[in-house]
């Protein structure tokens, strides 16, 4: 039986330490990892700082390489990176023992984490691996799924989930709009650049899970 689990790494147990110290105000936010025999490639949005600044901290940052721009918006940008081998955590988590990340919100001191594993044996198996690497790992929230939610069935974020469901009950998506963007927001008490970061992720992982065979990153 899946579970769900929420926990919280410090920067240098996961990734962009030096990045995240170089330009603390930075918020990233990993929107999928994409991974493969030879590498993991996470997707990732930056925000509160200026593309040039980021760009530059990861020049010297150990934990990426071959960082990528994908797209720029007012609010936030998207990258594409690889992961090296100092991320001994996440590389573990995915080549050794099949478990996956969902969501992650990086800042300068932490990362919080949301994590599936196929059963407790994986749980078990990750939590020694950081006990024995010397990594501070406290779970904050777990839940086993017995039936699979809308949002985790098409591998979107409750978040996402919620701010897409909210708009279609509001109207949003009619011809001519029954409400606006903002009056959504007012909704879900967060700001109008919030949501429409959310419904844009929300249609990437949606597009990417239900309408396509293989990603156009992919070989």
């Amino acid at each position: 039986m899946s579970l769900f689990a929420e926990f919280d790494l410090p920067t240098s147990a996961f990734a962009l330490e030096e990045t995240l110290a170089t330009v603390p105000n930075a918020v990233i936010e990993i929107e999928r990892v994409v991974a493969s025999e030879e590498m993991l490639t996470p997707h990732f949005w930056v925000s509160k700082v200026p593309d040039k600044d980021f760009e530059e901290a990861t020049e010297s940052d150990p934990s990426v390489r071959d960082l990528r721009r994908l797209d720029s918006f007012d609010n936030a940008t998207l990258y594409r990176a690889e992961w090296t081998e100092n991320i001994e955590s996440v590389v573990y988590a995915y080549r050794e023992i099949g478990a996956v990340i969902l969501e992650a919100v990086g800042t300068e001191d932490t990362w919080n984490v949301h994590m599936r594993f196929d059963d407790h044996s994986q749980l078990t198996m990750f939590r020694t691996h950081c006990e024995d690497s010397g990594i501070p790992f406290q779970v904050k929230r777990l839940h086993e799924v017995t039936q699979p939610s809308p949002a985790h069935q098409f591998g979107i974020t409750e978040k996402q989930h919620d701010a897409l469901v909210k708009a279609w009950e509001a109207g949003y998506y009619e011809s001519p709009a029954e409400s606006s963007l903002d009056e959504v927001a007012s909704t879900l008490g967060i700001s109008q650049q919030a949501l429409s970061q959310r419904m844009r992720k929300g249609y990437d992982r949606l597009i990417a899970n239900t309408l396509v065979a293989e990603h156009p990153d992919s070989e």
